[in-house]
């Protein structure tokens, strides 16, 4: 079965992770990556069709806040990845002192939901600015509209198939 190899045996059964969520895991890096590589010209002082008259010059630092920022993301979207890993239940062998020891339930659970609440605040007001409800920055043209669009909409799925993944943890770890 392919969806056993990474589930652990929890006493006298075993509860595997689903496939639904072993999919989902795996893809996530690959759901945010178009983001991620919309932030990246930002580093370059490259305003991706963006018209907005009140913008700062951009600091020093800049460039290596967005490239770390998008570094960041994709990481985290990997470390989800512990949802359905067995190192997310078990710490592994080589880590000293706590090796071998089940993870608690709740330290993983716990900053799960409160990360994928985060993140459902962080991206999915975009359809609010997208309608006009909420002010959003002007473009140039409608291409570079669309294209902020088709590269901005798949990170609204982040917090939800955090909190998706969070879920089947959690119920797959219960007594």
């Amino acid at each position: 079965m392919p969806n056993t190899r990474l589930a652990l045996p929890l006493g006298d059964t075993e509860r595997p992770v689903p496939v639904w969520a072993l999919r989902l895991a795996k893809a996530l890096p690959f759901i945010v990556l178009p983001h991620c590589l919309w932030r990246l010209p930002f580093a370059v002082n490259f305003t991706m069709g963006q018209v907005d008259p009140h913008h700062p010059p951009m600091p020093w630092w800049a460039p290596g806040y967005v490239v770390g920022l998008s570094v960041l993301t994709e990481t985290l979207c990997v470390l989800s990845t512990g949802l359905v890993a067995s190192w997310g239940e078990l710490v592994p062998r080589w880590i000293p002192f706590l090796g071998g020891r089940r993870v608690p339930r709740l330290a993983v659970v716990v900053p799960a939901v409160l990360g994928g609440f985060a993140l459902v605040a962080m991206f999915d007001l975009y359809p609010l600015a997208w309608v006009g409800i909420l002010p959003e920055v002007g473009y140039s043209n409608g291409w570079w509209r669309f294209l902020a669009w088709v590269c901005i909409t798949p990170a609204m799925l982040w917090g939800p198939i955090v909190l998706a993944l969070a879920w089947s943890y959690d119920r797959r770890r219960r007594a």
